[in-house]
């Protein structure tokens, strides 16, 4: 039974033929949203960036949303092997008071977590000298520009699900996409227009990176809505994730012969946290696909879900299965880390030895 599976556009598997998966190629790691689903990787992002392309440094852009930023400020880190390591003792060692927390106790513990996961790197983070990191998330327009009381949210996202169900593209009337990012990227492929959504490019600062990760994984109507951002545009801002959920960007536009190594939860790409239920939605599918050409995805097989406990990945609803029991949720999720080992090792293995038979086209 193979752990992963790999799944890869034209471009990518003609390189790939080529040359082999070389970590000199490697130009571009997105990473998506999924809150405790983002646990799974812990041992392959310490082998991929504590091991693996630390051997062939070169400018690489690594862009994420909510629990995907807080992973790629990991792999910013002076020491991303330890830094993976503590997100995930401190990421799935949440605690709180009861099986129904409030805003403000939830607020307090994802602060805390952040602060103490950054505390003391920020230097590091925002100037390390390969990495340039993109850190993703949304702000409020119209209704939802003003939408500070919990009443007027809730308005606010149930417009914004209806405007969604009718397009992605209206969502862009309700919410703009806000990428805080490395000001030493250049990025053409991300910064020139690609969609109806307004996306400003704030820069990344030691300053504003505390803020910035916390807005990138705030879940409305759970969190807050963050503002004050320095350097970004007034307003409240929340996760990323609801419009670049798995983060369908145009990496086909980056420089010729790049590759796009893309660590996912499923093989394949919705674009925002509202498309999940339409599967006509995903990038492969429609008018962008050519987007994904230079892109390899390499993502948990089916089979390898089953063997994890209750037979799939770390996710939120854990909270709500396990309830007061948060000893039962944290040992289990640190189970699943562990046994994360495995996709770390077939992930290597693939690197020593192409098997081109296990790619699948995209």
């Amino acid at each position: 039974m193979s752990a992963l599976s790999f799944h890869a556009g034209p471009a990518a598997l003609a390189r790939i033929r080529a040359h082999g998966l070389r970590a000199q190629d490697v130009a571009i790691i997105p990473a998506a949203a999924g809150g405790p689903k983002g646990l799974i990787f812990q041992h392959l992002d310490q082998w991929v960036f504590g091991d693996w392309l630390p051997c062939a440094p070169r400018e690489r852009t690594l862009i994420g949303s909510s629990i995907g930023a807080w992973r790629m400020a990991a792999a910013c880190q002076r020491d991303p092997a330890r830094a993976f390591a503590r997100l995930g003792e401190l990421y799935s060692g949440q605690r709180y008071s009861s099986a129904r927390p409030t805003q403000d106790e939830i607020d307090e513990v994802v602060r805390d977590l952040l602060r103490e996961f950054v505390s003391g790197h920020e230097d590091d983070i925002v100037n390390h000298p390969h990495h340039r990191l993109h850190l993703i998330t949304v702000r409020g327009k119209g209704s939802l520009a003003a939408a500070r009381l919990p009443r007027a949210q809730k308005l606010g996202f149930a417009a914004a699900a209806l405007h969604n169900l009718a397009s992605r593209e209206r969502l862009g009337n309700l919410l703009e996409r806000v990428v805080i990012g490395d000001k030493r990227a250049r990025a053409p492929w991300l910064r020139e227009r690609f969609d109806s959504f307004t996306t400003h490019f704030p820069d990344l600062t030691r300053q504003n990176l505390a803020s910035a990760l916390l807005a990138s994984g705030t879940l409305p109507l759970i969190m807050k809505p963050v503002s004050g951002i320095a350097q970004a545009p007034p307003g409240y801002y929340w996760d990323g994730g609801i419009i670049d959920y798995n983060l369908a960007l145009p990496y086909s536009k980056a420089e010729e012969g790049a590759i796009v190594l893309y660590p996912h939860f499923n093989e394949h790409i919705v674009p925002g946290w509202l498309d999940k239920a339409m599967p006509w939605r995903r990038a492969a599918r429609g008018p962008n696909r050519a987007w994904l050409d230079n892109v390899l995805i390499v993502a948990p097989s089916p089979e390898f879900k089953r063997t994890l406990p209750r037979a799939k990945l770390p996710d939120r609803s854990d909270f709500k299965y396990y309830g007061a029991d948060q000893d039962e949720r944290i040992r289990l999720w640190r189970q699943a880390i562990g046994q994360g080992e495995r996709l770390r090792d077939e992930f290597a293995a693939f690197v020593e030895k192409p098997n081109l038979s296990l790619i699948r086209h995209i």
